[in-house]
């Protein structure tokens, strides 16, 4: 990402998530844009798997900002999170008459940048 202002961005990132992209993906567009306290809120009460992982990738990129830059938490917001598909772990499963079937079970990589607040 072109930082065109100097403007800092602290990232934090969650790799080999064993979860599938797709799933993940629909409680990572919950918290987008939110403030931190109102993400991690949202993510405490959505009933879904994915949203610990997201949760904790969220808190770590905070305590990033908290420590490597000196920012306060509650001037945070969430700049941008995203999800990439990682590596996919094949496995058989038998099927009738000898045959044999791909399960294919997801990874994924989550990705939250905060930043924070510009005062208007």
């Amino acid at each position: 990402m072109a930082n065109t202002t100097n403007e800092v961005q602290v990232s934090a990132t969650a790799k080999y998530v064993r979860m599938a992209p797709r799933k993940v993906r629909m409680v990572v567009d919950q918290i987008r844009g939110k403030q931190v306290e109102r993400a991690l809120e949202t993510l405490q009460f959505t009933n879904r798997a994915a949203a610990e992982p997201v949760a904790k990738t969220l808190q770590s990129a905070v305590a990033n900002a908290e420590n490597n830059n000196g920012l306060r938490a509650q001037n945070l917001y969430v700049k941008a999170a995203y999800v990439d598909e990682g590596p996919t772990l094949k496995r058989i499963r038998p099927r009738a008459k000898g045959s044999a079937s791909r399960i294919n079970k997801r990874t994924s990589h989550i990705t939250v940048i905060v930043a924070p607040r510009k005062e208007a």
